[in-house]
């Protein structure tokens, strides 16, 4: 039976999940260099039309079909969206009326169409985060290309092996290992999205290489209020990542919120300590950040953690993370908008998390971790889950970009990145020049103006 509560909420929710990408645009797009903001924020824009396509086409069956091939992959009954109208998925769709074994409540049906467009926005947002790694050096259309291949052969095959359930689109259907054989819990895409992202991120900075001058010049962020802008958009938007991923509009959406809220408010605190400690001054990009840390860490427990979980989780992610940003200098890595830092680490830190603090008082088809007497043994798999998508998805993108780069069409020349990626790619440029300068103030990088981790920018010391 139809619950039309819960189906608006999770439309309500899609249309959240959404927003986050052209929120994603500009969090990405003030922290690059004037010269390129406007090709950062088509990477990003352009997610929207090519996997909302490959979605319709074949990356919704192959995600949630039935499964073809021991829990790696969907089957093809629903390519073009066919048999998707008229269809209730989720709670009450097993023969008995009882609800699968999922980690949601039992209730009615969403319509299945429904259920489509809200996980669209996942697949949408998860090679959109990819683009961060590679900023002020990447072909649009290099980029453009990378996005079908690695959505079509990364992101549809893992979300099918973390989000589909058994008996959950059909009262026989079976879904992916990690969620029914392995039963590692993530709740919004800790390992589909953010460890997958981050994972790819890496791949792609290692494939491109590092930017003309990098580290001695690391790029001044040419926007600060953009970065803001797009942290708070992206927040609003991340309550239908989380909140909507419950499915209904029940206590678990409440729960979900309120998680979300409190870790992304800790992991501000806890970046911003971190920057204040190391560099003697908290800045407006840690704050931004740290945000950003604590949503994604709080992505896979947000619907099996307590409020005070949420608090630890946060406030672990946001130092860890405000710490880790800061190894690409010394392992030599240029992740240019701290992908793998923010997006990798914090989907581990959140994954991992799961095995201490989940509870089962906020969540009874969740699980009881270390620190409630539940045992190591959910860590174990919430580690393999962890790293079976970061191994997977770092393998398959290093062959994906080394052919695309090897084929020339991936690295824009050393001219057009000096010159400016935006004319170059786009014959356009996103402001009006006077003078050479913008708003009076030219685009020199001063020595002692705070890089996006903190550290001044002096030299090869940054």
């Amino acid at each position: 039976m139809l619950n039309a509560g819960d189906t608006a909420w999770v439309l309500a929710s899609a249309a959240l999940v959404m927003l986050m990408t052209p929120g994603l645009a500009f969090f990405y797009g003030g922290m690059v260099r004037v010269k390129s903001v406007l090709n950062m924020l088509m990477m990003n824009f352009i997610c929207l039309a090519i996997v909302a396509v490959l979605w319709t086409l074949f990356g919704f069956t192959m995600a949630f079909g039935n499964d073809a091939f021991s829990g790696l992959l969907g089957g093809f009954e629903h390519a073009g969206l066919s048999g998707t109208w008229g269809q209730l998925v989720g709670f009450a769709t097993a023969a008995t009326d009882t609800a699968p074994e999922i980690p949601w409540p039992g209730g009615d049906g969403i319509p299945m169409l429904v259920f489509s467009m809200f996980q669209l926005m996942f697949a949408i947002i998860t090679p959109a985060l990819i683009s961060g790694a590679i900023a002020d050096r990447a072909k649009f259309w290099g980029w453009a290309l990378f996005v079908v291949l690695w959505s079509t052969i990364v992101y549809f095959p893992v979300a099918h092996w973390v989000f589909a359930f058994d008996g959950f689109m059909s009262a026989d259907a079976t879904g992916g290992w990690i969620a029914n054989q392995l039963k590692a819990l993530d709740f919004a895409g800790g390992t589909a999205v953010h460890i997958n992202a981050g994972a790819a991120g890496l791949a792609l900075a290692l494939v491109l290489g590092k930017r003309r001058g990098w580290p001695r010049d690391t790029g001044r962020p040419h926007n600060v209020p953009f970065v803001l802008l797009g942290a708070g958009l992206l927040w609003f938007g991340w309550y239908g990542f989380n909140a909507g991923s419950a499915l209904s509009a029940g206590d678990l959406a409440g729960v979900a919120f309120t998680n979300t809220t409190v870790a992304t408010a800790a992991a501000v605190l806890g970046w911003l300590i971190v920057e204040q400690l190391r560099f003697g001054k908290p800045t407006t990009l840690g704050a931004a950040s740290g945000a950003i840390a604590g949503l994604v860490a709080i992505t896979p427990a947000a619907g099996f953690v307590s409020p005070l979980g949420s608090i630890a989780i946060g406030v672990i992610a946001g130092a860890v993370c405000a710490l880790a940003v800061s190894l690409k200098y010394k392992l030599g890595f240029d992740d240019s908008l701290d992908v793998v830092g923010v997006h990798l680490v914090g989907g581990l830190v959140g994954t991992l998390l799961i095995g201490f603090f989940g509870t089962t008082s906020v969540n009874s088809l969740g699980v009881d971790g270390v620190f409630y007497g539940g045992g190591w043994s959910q860590l174990g798999k919430q580690a393999a889950a962890a790293f079976a998508v970061l191994g997977y998805s770092f393998v398959v993108t290093l062959i994906l970009g080394g052919i695309i780069k090897v084929a020339g069409g991936f690295r824009v020349s050393k001219e057009d990145e000096v010159s400016g990626i935006d004319e170059a790619q786009h014959a356009e440029s996103a402001y009006d020049f006077v003078g050479g300068s913008i708003g009076g103030h030219s685009g020199s990088t001063p020595a002692s103006l705070p890089s996006k981790d903190g550290a001044a920018l002096e030299g090869s010391k940054a």
